[in-house]
């Protein structure tokens, strides 16, 4: 029997110029109930994902405290404490779940450091080697949250900086502070608007991990190139972020592990020139 498709196969990336990851890493938003919202339905299934995506070459591994909230950083604690060596787990903090379908703003660096002082405590950490701004909150200047960040950083909680949901005037004015080692924004085949900011991550070396990666409103041209390879349409739409730009690691999420191991194995697959045209 073959030996399955390991995420290593999407080749490695240096994430804030110090840690190698696997291209291809895990979302744990979809780890929780509806709506992102309380338990999963079965949070044994869940424990048993996250650690089949970890034997399947996943080292970055994606959540939130607003994932819940709470709910999937304590599941990562559950299922893969202690954590192997070469994991690294990002999260992030400025969104707060009042009630379900709510997500507020909160960048206020007291929120901020609370907040990442208790995802350390729910992920049983000593340091958080990717800690992101969750979205910009429009109440508080950009450089105050970025700033306590820092603070915490100095602090040794925090290895490196990231942002979401960033405009490119915001991510500039970050970058006025310290080294953001990337960038999560929604970016997959049918939603290209963050392209100036993901060519701006080239230029830099930033990470840049699309949320919502396998949305495809070009779904002809998926189905088109899934039917004729034999692949899922998510495998396809997967392949060409990887094959988009050097620094695109994708995350994507599931809560089945047939289509993590499908999500997975699309670190092998390699679009020719054609396809890509078909997907435009």
């Amino acid at each position: 029997m073959s030996s399955p498709i390991t995420a290593a196969a999407a080749g490695q990336f240096m994430l804030g110029g110090s840690m190698s990851i696997n291209r291809l890493g895990f979302g744990a938003m979809r780890l929780t109930g509806p709506g992102v919202w309380g338990e999963p339905p079965d949070v044994s299934v869940a424990v048993r994902l996250l650690r089949r995506a970890v034997h399947l070459g996943v080292n970055l591994i994606d959540t939130a405290d607003a994932y819940g909230p709470e709910v999937s950083e304590r599941l990562l604690a559950r299922a893969l404490y202690p954590y192997p060596a070469d994991l690294v787990i990002a999260t992030k903090g400025g969104l707060v779940r009042p009630a379900p379908g709510a997500w507020n703003h909160d960048g206020r660096p007291a929120h901020l450091r609370a907040a990442c002082e208790a995802s350390l405590q729910r992920l049983r950490l000593a340091c958080i080697d990717l800690y992101q701004l969750h979205a910009p909150d429009p109440a508080v200047p950009i450089e105050e949250s970025i700033g306590e960040l820092v603070r915490l950083r100095e602090e040794g909680k925090i290895r490196h900086i990231g942002v979401s949901n960033v405009t490119l005037e915001e991510l500039r004015r970050c970058e006025r502070l310290t080294p953001i080692a990337s960038v999560q924004n929604r970016f997959n085949v049918a939603d290209r608007n963050a392209e100036p900011i993901l060519a701006y991550c080239v230029a830099r070396s930033i990470a840049f991990l699309p949320w919502a990666p396998l949305s495809s409103g070009r779904a002809g041209a998926l189905a088109r190139i899934a039917q004729r390879r034999g692949l899922a349409k998510a495998q396809a739409a997967i392949a060409w972020l990887l094959q988009h730009a050097p620094v695109v690691l994708p995350i994507p999420g599931t809560s089945s592990l047939t289509h993590l191991e499908e999500n997975i194995a699309a670190a092998s697959v390699v679009l020719d020139a054609e396809e890509l045209r078909m997907i435009g």
